[in-house]
């Protein structure tokens, strides 16, 4: 018995089907180098899936559990609030990020691991990328590791931009200088 193959088709396929899982990412910012560095690679993510970021940047309290004596006054707090926000506007221009990739800018006050989860949560995002300082040692057991704690409790998969790793996003390290 012969079999034949159909005739080639000759109309175009379709183009591809936008990528699908990816659409909400969020960036926990704390100002330094190795949080902008996450950032870059979240703008990576974002245009490589049509994503959208939220960067949340958290303000500790001062110190001990006891909010009410720690926290500062409430004037000084959305002062201290308004003032993250500015700095966040300002790095995602001096990033020259294109406007509508960052959705929104979350300032949260509180313990920064347990805001990052919530607004994770609350936001329904599908990936967190955040950066590690990489203390070792008696710094890690000082600080602690907000990442770690990131990595523990959050609802969703979480990429970790070590501060000196090899690279894989185009330009991550090329921006500023130093971040290579």
């Amino acid at each position: 018995m012969k079999t034949t193959s159909p005739p080639a088709s000759t109309t175009p396929s379709p183009p591809p089907a936008p990528r699908e899982g990816i659409r909400s990412i969020l960036v926990p910012l704390d100002f330094s180098e190795a949080a902008r560095k996450a950032l870059v690679y979240a703008v990576w993510f974002a245009g490589q899936f049509g994503a959208k970021l939220t960067l949340v940047n958290v303000i500790e309290p001062a110190g001990a559990p006891d909010f009410d004596k720690t926290s500062p006054p409430m004037p000084a707090r959305a002062d201290l609030m308004e003032r993250c926000r500015t700095e966040l506007e300002l790095i995602v221009e001096q990033e020259g990020i294109a406007p509508g990739v960052v959705d929104r800018i979350d300032i949260r006050f509180g313990h920064s691991y347990q805001e990052i989860v919530d607004a994770a949560r609350m936001l329904n995002v599908d990936l967190i990328i955040i950066s590690t300082h990489g203390y070792t040692g008696w710094k890690h057991t000082i600080f602690g590791s907000t990442t770690e704690r990131v990595l523990q409790q959050a609802p969703c998969p979480v990429l970790v931009v070590r501060e000196h790793e090899k690279e894989f996003v185009p330009a991550a390290g090329v921006r500023r200088g130093s971040l290579a």
